[in-house]
């Protein structure tokens, strides 16, 4: 507790007649840090690789980011195309490749895995399970915790780990009971007032399936979104999320549930370095908080692919 706060608990704590009993939530909030106005990046699904021009790419986004005034990014997953399928030797090079180019940022990075991040999960990678780097072990070497928490400029941030690895090596959306878990710790230990903001992968809340046609084949898996997102958004109950920024679709999008806005942010590599997807550009998310309110703008970098497929 800084001097200014334990002043500022002690005379609300006389006023009230507490003495040195323990500060009540009304007591905690009013020492909550004041927040401040600040800006930051979300970029997700840049995709690295080194075909069809995808460093270029990612090196021109990167650069065009840098120019704008901000204090850190968020990187909002897949970071490489593709670690789920190909060897140990392919992955580890495309994740050398992407901390290549992400040099060329500029500014404090923090990383949310995505599917395409974890290592050899499919079985066509002939990655056995007990490699030391298999599934998100690859993720934690490179970039540390798969989820995680932190604060800045008096808004709480939370990075989600949204891929749930099958036990027939696949993937679906998922956020696990012990992430829940620690969730409601990390939430528990929070004045109700605090401002927060959440990074996640595959979407929490989404409309995308109401944009393109119905499958003839349901998916054995359930991968467009987070399949137990009910139990994580209950967890939000009460609580100030000024926003969840969210990837996976390579779309722009915005759904307000009970007042909270889920962004889901079109990607650095557009249609997977084919042109555009369903409309939306490469880019990336400029985020602003001013006076505690979340708002977003999505920025195009200009890249032209050698091999447009626009959807």
């Amino acid at each position: 507790m800084t001097s200014l706060n334990r002043r500022k608990f002690l005379g609300l704590a006389a006023a009230a007649g507490l003495g040195s009993l323990a500060p009540s939530s009304l007591l905690r909030e009013a020492m909550a840090e004041k927040t401040a106005d600040f800006t930051f990046l979300f970029l997700t699904d840049t995709h690295l690789q080194p075909e069809l021009n995808a460093a270029q790419g990612c090196d021109m986004c990167f650069k065009k980011a840098r120019n704008i005034k901000s204090d850190f990014a968020i990187q909002g997953g897949d970071h490489v195309f593709d670690s789920l399928a190909v060897s140990r030797e392919r992955a580890t090079s495309l994740f050398d490749l992407y901390g290549k180019t992400e040099q060329d940022l500029g500014v404090k990075l923090y990383h949310t895995i995505g599917n395409h991040d974890c290592l050899g999960v499919y079985p066509a990678s002939g990655v056995a399970e007990t490699d030391s780097l298999y599934g998100k072990k690859i993720f934690e070497d490179r970039f540390g915790k798969t989820y995680y928490s932190f604060n800045h400029k008096g808004v709480h941030f939370i990075v989600l780990d949204s891929i749930g690895i099958t036990s027939d090596r696949a993937y679906e959306g998922r956020v696990d009971a012990a992430q829940l878990q620690w969730l409601a710790s990390d939430l528990k230990a929070l004045p109700a007032a605090t401002p927060i903001i959440v990074s996640v992968h595959i979407p929490l809340v989404t409309a995308f399936d109401s944009y393109v046609p119905v499958p003839a084949t349901a998916p054995k898996h359930h991968g467009g979104s987070v399949a137990n997102a009910y139990e994580v958004i209950a967890l939000f109950e009460g609580r100030n999320v000024l926003g969840v920024l969210q990837g996976h679709t390579h779309i722009n999008e915005t759904v307000i549930w009970k007042s909270v806005p889920y962004i889901t942010s079109g990607a650095v590599s557009g249609n997977w370095w084919r042109g555009t997807r369903m409309g939306t550009p490469e880019g990336f998310t400029v985020v602003e908080v001013k006076g505690g309110k979340l708002s977003t703008r999505y920025e195009t970098y200009g890249f032209k692919s050698i091999d447009p497929q626009n959807t």
